[in-house]
């Protein structure tokens, strides 16, 4: 009688003992957590700084999808403009620089591609410059984490013999800057970004 009880205490101590050592842990020494580098919602002045440079770039887009080049024109004369006047003195949160730095240089590319499209007088070497400031206008909202307006990337596969090309909207439907008329709804939604407070 003694045998079986020793058996069944010694099996329940064993058994605490793999539970102790294996499922729970010793929270003390795991640290703290670390937690992710947070941003602070930016000021109105970059807010609206960074609203004019998107729309600019949706000009440019949407002269594009109805293939005018002199709209097209217009709105990359636009976007020179809204990329020099972006505040990124008012990027908040950004401790060490490394943001406003980046976002300096994103700003710098989109201002060169948009003057090179301006000296493009092909429609397609246009389409090719946008592609360009579409992926680094992309690059620059994710970076600063822009919290205006919801965005969406989308992205055409045939663009330029099949190599595809992304695009930046306000907007779920499908409008391709990149063939306009010809294939207008050719893409599909890629990825979006809403940093905005709910």
């Amino acid at each position: 009688m003694k045998r079986p009880v020793l058996v069944v205490l010694a099996l329940a101590i064993i058994g605490f003992a793999v539970y102790f050592l294996i499922f729970k842990k010793d929270k003390k020494n795991s640290g703290p957590k670390d937690k992710p580098i947070a941003m602070g919602e930016h000021t109105d002045v970059f807010n609206q700084s960074f609203n004019k440079l998107l729309t600019a770039y949706m000009s440019v887009k949407d002269a594009l999808v109805l293939s005018d080049t002199a709209k097209v024109n217009v709105a990359a004369s636009s976007l020179i403009t809204s990329a020099s006047e972006l505040k990124t003195d008012e990027i908040k949160g950004d401790t060490n620089g490394i943001i406003k730095a980046t976002a300096i240089d994103f700003v710098n590319t989109v201002s060169a591609s948009a003057k090179t499209l301006l000296t493009e007088n092909d429609l397609e070497a246009k389409r090719k410059e946008f592609k360009i400031i579409s992926e680094t206008m992309w690059s620059l909202t994710r970076t600063v984490k822009y919290n205006g307006q919801k965005v969406y990337y989308q992205y055409c596969p045939m663009a330029f013999n099949n190599q595809g090309a992304n695009w930046i909207s306000n907007d779920l439907v499908i409008k391709n800057p990149y063939f306009g008329d010809a294939m207008l709804e050719c893409g599909s939604v890629e990825d979006s970004l809403d940093y905005s407070k709910k």
